[in-house]
């Protein structure tokens, strides 16, 4: 069997992050095995459905390497939804209903009132067609339900395990509106069959959608996919906070966030394997498994995303942010400087301390003296050859310094800061004609 999989967003918003642990969790299970990864967007809301939703959908699968082998847009499969509801319909799986949503409201408070389930008490199956005409011909357009068998639904899911739900204590789901315009479930359906997908990926809050959806695969005579339901994802307060869980892709992206990190993070959490860095999307899929998952809730930590950046970037070769750095940062810059990164912006820092003017403290006039020497110091050594341990060693041995009071001035009067990359790898990108001068505008420093 080829592995399809589908990812199913609606353009009605942007991606966040509960969206891309699904794209992530589709795209790495077709790759793993060699199938397919699809989009299909479920545009039918055309009063809250925008292209520039669209246009960002497909921009941040891009940016992540989640890119799908096709896409499809349900706004342009009516014909194809039709056809199926007309076979429905023939088979009587599908009738309409004429209950406004005031006396739907009313019959489900009755029904708990009565410590009876809220289920659909079919109403509309006892109306002659005559009284069907008579109310369409008051102007009452009706809703359409699909008819559920009372056989129990069981299958096999692939992260919870076995599912079991009685047909007779659920209620017909609406799957078109009065203006004729579709819900979710059948056309999710109807284009699972049509697209030949294989597995359905989502999560959890769908299990209950996807006993309904069984029976309607198997009205259309339809081959039932495989179905693995993924813990929902919570916030590191136990819920999804705006900060976290519905935080965009693009929010994500503009605080210096690398891809990877991202899909490393969202690959990991709420499996059995641990959270750990990657240089390339691609090292993901390998990993896979459905038998990973759990079943707790999967959570995400903002704090903890930003770790795994910094290790994600220390991971990253050259050609992988070239184009992304300062002028100068040249592939031996890049590797003296990553260890330090914790985002991409942090190498314009960096940058600024090898090529430009960081700018320096005031120093005490002891430090001032002990800085002459070292530009003169700088003068006279070997720079061909471990430029810092000549400079150090010699110094030590001069002015008696050693530790902090050796160390501080040198990186202070060098860099403009008090911590960054090893000096013995910075000292030789500064070069000997910026070090000097730097060294003796410090030691002439007020």
């Amino acid at each position: 069997m080829t592995v399809i999989t589908r990812f199913a967003p609606s353009p009605t918003g942007k991606l966040h992050v509960g969206n891309i642990r699904t794209a992530l969790a589709c795209w790495m299970a077709a790759r793993a095995e060699g199938g397919k990864f699809l989009l299909r967007l479920d545009d039918t809301d055309r009063a809250r459905s925008t292209e520039e939703n669209v246009v960002a959908i497909r921009r941040d699968l891009e940016w992540l390497g989640l890119v799908p082998d096709g896409e499809v847009r349900q706004s342009d499969r009516f014909a194809l939804y039709e056809a199926a509801f007309e076979t429905l319909h023939a088979a009587g799986r599908v009738y309409p209903c004429y209950e406004s949503e005031e006396e739907l409201s009313i019959k489900r408070k009755v029904a708990l009132g009565r410590g009876l389930p809220p289920i659909y008490d079919r109403a509309a199956l006892k109306l002659t067609a005559e009284e069907r005409q008579r109310l369409e011909a008051d102007g009452v357009r009706p809703h359409w339900r699909f008819k559920l068998d009372a056989a129990p639904i069981e299958w096999t899911d692939l992260i919870r395990g076995p599912q079991h739900f009685e047909g007779a204590a659920l209620s017909d789901p609406v799957v078109r509106r009065a203006d004729g315009s579709w819900l979710y479930l059948l056309p999710s359906v109807i284009d699972d069959i049509d697209m030949k997908i294989s597995h359905v990926v989502r999560g959890e809050d769908h299990v209950s959608n996807t006993a309904v959806q069984i029976q309607m695969f198997e009205a259309l005579s339809a081959d039932i996919p495989n179905f693995a339901h993924m813990a929902l994802l919570v916030g590191a307060d136990g819920k999804l906070s705006k900060r976290e869980g519905s935080i965009g892709v693009e929010a994500i992206r503009a605080d210096g966030i690398e891809p990877q990190a991202l899909l490393g993070l969202l690959a990991r959490i709420g499996t059995s394997e641990p959270v750990a860095p990657v240089a390339r999307a691609d090292d993901l899929p390998p990993c896979f498994s459905f038998a990973h998952m759990g079943r707790a809730p999967a959570r995400f930590d903002s704090a903890e995303l930003e770790q795994l950046n910094a290790k994600t970037l220390h991971l990253l070769p050259y050609e992988a942010v070239k184009t992304r750095l300062p002028d100068g940062v040249d592939e031996t810059v890049w590797l003296a400087i990553r260890p330090n990164l914790s985002t991409i912006a942090d190498a314009e820092t960096i940058s600024l301390m090898i090529f430009g003017d960081p700018g320096q403290p005031m120093f005490e006039l002891a430090d001032q003296r002990f800085l002459s020497e070292a530009a003169s110091t700088a003068d006279a050594i070997d720079w061909a050859d471990a430029p810092w341990a000549a400079l150090t060693t010699t110094l030590k041995g001069s002015t008696g310094r050693k530790g902090k009071a050796l160390f501080l001035p040198l990186r202070l009067a060098l860099t403009g800061q008090d911590h960054g990359p090893e000096m013995a790898a910075l000292l030789p990108l500064i070069g000997r004609e910026r070090a000097i001068a730097r060294l003796r505008l410090a030691a002439g420093a007020a």
